[in-house]
């Protein structure tokens, strides 16, 4: 099994980015670009794009917790993958995110686990942004 987990300070409270992070009608503006989500009712959502494994939709278990300022998801038709993201404040204004993804059929090195961290990487560095624009007001 293999475990990634990346870490990225946001431009604004954990309030702010957890909203943000945890609002999935905004997701599809962060996350790597080839999985998009939507709501498919309480707890679940449904993925699709190139990087969902197999074709068309899947489901998946959702679940928010604002009081921890945390997301979990997995894989509801794919029970090998799941992950969390976590808030917590930060230096005066900032915060920290936390992301930590399961994969259970996928190898901790190599190419693939290459590919996974910067897929990790950049869709923190696309979080980071739109909170960006969530405080400056273009959002």
């Amino acid at each position: 099994m293999a475990e990634f987990e990346a870490t990225r300070g946001m431009p604004a409270e954990s309030m702010v980015v957890f909203g943000v992070a945890s609002d999935v009608r905004l997701m599809d503006r962060w996350l790597p670009q080839g999985l998009s989500v939507h709501d498919a009712g309480p707890g679940t959502l449904e993925a699709d794009g190139s990087l969902v494994p197999g074709s068309g939709k899947h489901e998946g278990l959702f679940r928010v917790s604002q009081e921890q300022l945390r997301v979990e998801w997995g894989g509801r038709d794919h029970p090998g993958y799941s992950g969390w993201l976590q808030v917590s404040d930060s230096a005066a204004g900032t915060s920290e995110v936390t992301v930590h993804i399961s994969l259970l059929d996928e190898p901790e090195s190599g190419a693939r686990a290459d590919e996974v961290r910067g897929l990790l990487d950049r869709s923190l560095d696309s979080l980071a942004d739109e909170v960006q624009r969530r405080v400056s007001g273009g959002g």
